[in-house]
């Protein structure tokens, strides 16, 4: 919540002589009156510009790890040689991961 800082302040006295209603009312008046939307609900219904995706189907040709290339064991991405930090109890590492 954020605080004024240069307005006057209330002594512990004036603090404990609030009404209840007045309480409610100022706990009414700070709640908000919008409704929390869903954002991953609002993505579903935007629209690409000049793009129809409805019948496409998104495939990816899997290809077998080559002989130049390795498999880091902290990360499991797969790196061309070139990018092999070292190697620790068997366990080849990528530079980025070392």
């Amino acid at each position: 919540m954020a605080t004024d800082y240069d307005a006057p302040r209330r002594d512990e006295v004036d603090l404990g002589e609030d009404s209840l209603e007045e309480l409610k009312a100022r706990r009414v008046d700070s709640q908000s009156g919008s409704v929390d939307i869903d954002e991953a609900e609002a993505a579903e219904t935007f629209d690409l510009p000049g793009a129809d995706l409805a019948d496409e189907e998104l495939t990816v040709k899997v290809v077998p790890m080559q002989a130049d290339e390795f498999r880091c064991s902290r990360c499991f991405l797969v790196h061309h040689r070139s990018q092999l930090a070292g190697e620790r109890n068997g366990e080849l590492i990528c530079r980025e991961c070392a």
